[in-house]
């Protein structure tokens, strides 16, 4: 099933409902109501410019597949149901494409996975492959939303033993963290050479979600 954009009445009801989703964990929408995911997805989707690569896709390339409908490329170093050959990449700090590429790059709700040593390779590999114009998008938890979604899902999956929590699937490399810090996630990005930095938050989860949008 393709992606549909949220209604007005949509987007009311889920600020409303937005303390019973966060607590019910649910990766598809249910009940009339959109899942956190999905909402993450759809608030990036808005801010994509065209041809996108997004860095570590997760479970089905869900991102590119659904709501950009194949226009784009997902890659991951782990090999998450529903990926092929040609999302897996060996060396994230690398990417496998040539300079000037994409016309968006997205890290959703990831780059605190990455280890710090990395962090600044990757986002260097991301404006390399930025065409001129293009942009990046970040999204990350307030810090305490973070960990306590984290601690919800992980409970969730012991308790029902479903299998929400990609983190414990893969195992948690050193260095990974559950949130990242704006200042830093700012200041990573102007040195790996995005301009105009800014912040939106996702009004629907109470401001406790936002995203960066820096350009090259």
């Amino acid at each position: 099933m393709g992606y549909t954009p949220r209604s007005k009445q949509q987007l009311i009801k889920d600020f409303i409902t937005f303390p019973i989703r966060a607590v019910h964990i649910f990766e598809d929408d249910k009940w009339g109501l959109t899942s956190l995911a999905s909402e993450r997805f759809d608030y990036v989707k808005h801010e994509v410019q065209g041809y996108c690569l997004d860095v570590g896709c997760g479970r089905y390339n869900r991102f590119i597949n659904k709501y950009l409908e194949g226009h784009g490329i997902g890659i991951d170093v782990f090999k998450y149901e529903g990926l092929t050959e040609e999302n897996l990449v060996e060396d994230i700090k690398k990417f496998p494409f040539p300079n000037e590429t994409f016309d968006t790059v997205t890290f959703i709700a990831n780059i605190n996975h990455i280890p710090p040593s990395m962090r600044d390779n990757e986002l260097s590999e991301a404006y390399r492959c930025l065409k001129y114009g293009g942009n990046v998008l970040v999204t990350i938890a307030n810090p305490v939303a973070g960990i306590a979604v984290h601690k919800v899902v992980r409970f969730h999956d012991i308790v029902f033993g479903t299998n929400y929590d990609m983190d414990h699937a893969r195992g948690m490399a050193e260095g990974e963290e559950y949130y990242l810090k704006d200042k830093e996630i700012v200041s990573r990005l102007a040195k790996a050479g995005f301009i105009n930095i800014r912040r939106k938050y996702f009004w629907t989860q109470w401001f406790l979600n936002h995203m960066f949008i820096g350009y090259k």
